[in-house]
């Protein structure tokens, strides 16, 4: 429980990549809860023990519009007659004391960042209206929907008051580290709801009920405690929704989030709602601003960033076009991880399992030590590779798109797209949010960042040139390919050497 002490996860070796099942065909490489070789071996979910040391959107015609002055880019539309002032201080949220010193001391923040600055009012003030919200990867959106939740528990009353749903187990987990950070001085307790690993999973049928006040987890899990009668719904506040276009989008959690949803407005009508991504394409708009206001049939406020601003100004982004594959690892071993060694972590994405296999056998054959993370690890394996990656020991993480969303590492400067992103039903068509949310890993909060993406057929090409028409940006060229003068020139441009 995320209130204990945690215990250690299972060792691991990086090398347990190797071997990988039958290639899926969802997104983040396979999901957390439907793998049926997990479901196999994890007979049930349970609460887990893991080492934590460690838009506008709908039809409706808004009444008002609140906007940053220090940043146009960002606007907010609201609903009804409640007025929202933009907080330039955490003291203008009324926030306890034990919360402000928990994000000076603890988070170390000075003020607000501009998402937060506008966010935070609408989530906070009264009514507590729902919030469907858009912003940039790496602008304090994790902060705004923990301080919410924290915000709202009564930290006297013991049952469950706040619950956070995420699409991966490393996003959940990273989630409730910023929780416990953030309301260290509150006395608030946390469970984290996630697929147990083999060696500590108690059946569902066994459990207590869950009195822990916060919840951060995997829809799968959730829903069966839901079901099993486990985890209480009627004193439920607050609901939020990480990165919440894949898990109400249709290759997503659509079904369990919807149905998590519906359980929720049964048991308590007033709970608060919040939507959080840095996209939302607009076939998940649409169905987004339907579902929220079929379910709790009242108004909700908004929050986004017009498209063309969403790429990250922080974050230089670079195309290499190589002569062929082998090439792409002869790049990546001379240019960029004998440089990047300089400047700090690098996250190299792939488009599968056997991609990131072969990469991997074939930087260490080289003499590399790299670590990889896909979905075919087990639980306590992945957790074991994120720890050590979080924690310094390891420099370079491969890894498919299990990592494209949320992941928080602010050594991350270098981002290499060894596969660009594509549409799984349409391999010639970008996905254009995975690679935004593949270049927000690196410049995490503003700091400087490279993205190198590797081409080497027409294909690419053409990916590439979509990649630049949706963003309405140039992306420049590193060349020749195998010329370090060229890649230093880059490294430079990015504020990196």
């Amino acid at each position: 429980m995320a209130d204990d002490n945690p215990s250690t996860t299972a060792t691991a070796t990086a090398t347990a990549a190797s071997n990988p099942p039958p290639e899926t065909r969802r997104w983040a490489d396979i999901s957390d809860e439907d793998d049926a070789d997990a479901k196999a071996e994890l007979k049930t979910d349970s609460p887990v023990d893991v080492n934590l040391n460690s838009l506008c959107i709908g039809d409706s015609k808004p009444s008002s519009t609140l906007s940053d002055p220090d940043d146009s880019r960002i606007e907010a539309v609201t609903s009804g007659d409640t007025p929202y002032t933009s907080a330039k201080r955490f003291e203008d949220l009324n926030l306890s004391a034990e919360l402000l010193k928990g994000l000076y001391i603890e988070m170390k923040f000075e003020k607000p960042s501009k998402i937060q600055a506008i966010s935070l009012p609408m989530i906070l003030t009264p009514p507590h209206k729902n919030l469907i919200a858009q912003a940039h990867n790496g602008s304090g959106k994790t902060t705004c929907f923990v301080l919410g939740m924290l915000s709202r528990v009564d930290p006297t009353l013991k049952a469950p008051q706040a619950l956070c749903i995420c699409p991966t187990r490393e996003l959940a987990i990273q989630n409730l580290e910023v929780l416990l950070k953030m309301g260290k001085f509150t006395g608030i307790t946390s469970e984290l709801g996630i697929p147990a690993d083999s060696s500590s999973y108690i059946p569902v049928n066994k459990m207590p009920p869950i009195t822990a006040q916060v919840i951060i987890g995997t829809p799968g899990t959730l829903k069966k405690w839901m079901t099993a009668k486990k985890l209480r719904l009627n004193q439920m506040k607050i609901l939020v929704f990480d990165e919440a276009d894949h898990m109400l989008g249709q290759s997503g959690f659509r079904d369990d989030s919807v149905a998590i949803m519906r359980n929720i407005k049964d048991a308590n009508y007033n709970c608060q709602v919040l939507l959080f991504s840095a996209t939302f394409d607009d076939s998940v708009k649409q169905f987004v601003s339907r579902i929220v206001e079929d379910i709790f049939v009242r108004d909700y406020n908004q929050m986004f960033v017009k498209k063309e601003e969403l790429s990250l100004e922080s974050v230089k982004q670079y195309k290499v076009h190589c002569p062929d594959e082998l090439s792409k690892i002869q790049v990546i071993k001379d240019r960029i991880l004998e440089l990047g060694e300089k400047v700090g972590q690098t996250i190299i994405f792939v488009k599968s399992r056997e991609n990131s296999t072969m990469l991997h056998q074939s930087l260490v054959s080289l003499g590399y030590e790299v670590t990889t993370i896909q979905g075919a690890l087990k639980q306590e394996d992945r957790d074991k590779i994120i720890k050590e990656f979080k924690e310094g020991l390891t420099q370079v993480l491969i890894a498919t798109d299990l990592l494209s969303r949320g992941f928080d590492q602010k050594q991350v400067n270098l981002v290499v797209n060894f596969d660009l992103p594509v549409k799984h039903d349409r391999p010639s068509q970008p996905d254009c949010d995975v690679y935004l949310h593949r270049v927000g890993r690196a410049g995490r909060f503003g700091r400087k960042g490279a993205v190198f993406n590797l081409l080497c057929t027409s294909r690419d090409d053409s990916i590439m040139g979509k990649i630049e028409d949706y963003f309405n940006t140039k992306i420049a060229e590193v060349s020749p390919w195998n010329s370090e003068a060229a890649f230093e020139v880059a490294l430079k441009d990015a504020g990196l050497l």
